[in-house]
């Protein structure tokens, strides 16, 4: 059995590659979020500086597309590793509060690394 296998995570490449794509996605999602709350909502309903429906708009949409991207790369990501459902159904939602995708996205690549770290010694490499 592979070290690999013996720690439940599938090829180690792909798995990195599948863990830039879901910080990248965390990022984004992540950052169009706190765009659309923390300035175009205030912009549009409380009239701060004008044109705040169309930021809503926008950015709403933005962060929408986003999002199911990043449902998907979350899944992906999940998957190779062995999330389980909870884990990969709390780090989807994580992209719905505001600034707590950029939380989950830390914590889950430190869990992702170390897991890969223990895979390339547990291997012999390096």
């Amino acid at each position: 059995m592979s070290a690999g296998a013996a720690n439940g995570l599938r090829s180690a490449p792909k798995v990195r590659a599948a863990l830039t794509r879901y910080r990248v996605m965390a990022w984004l999602t992540g950052i169009g979020l706190v765009v659309l709350v923390l300035v175009g909502m205030p912009q549009k309903y409380f009239g701060a500086f004008g044109g705040g429906e169309r930021v809503v708009e926008v950015v709403g949409v933005a962060h929408g597309w986003l999002y199911v991207v990043l449902l998907v790369t979350t899944f992906d990501l999940g998957n190779r590793v062995r999330w389980s459902w909870g884990r990969m159904l709390l780090t989807a939602l994580a992209g719905t509060i505001p600034f707590l995708s950029f939380y989950a996205e830390h914590k889950n690549t430190r869990a992702v690394r170390a897991r890969l770290g223990a895979q390339a010694v547990g291997s012999g490499t390096a």
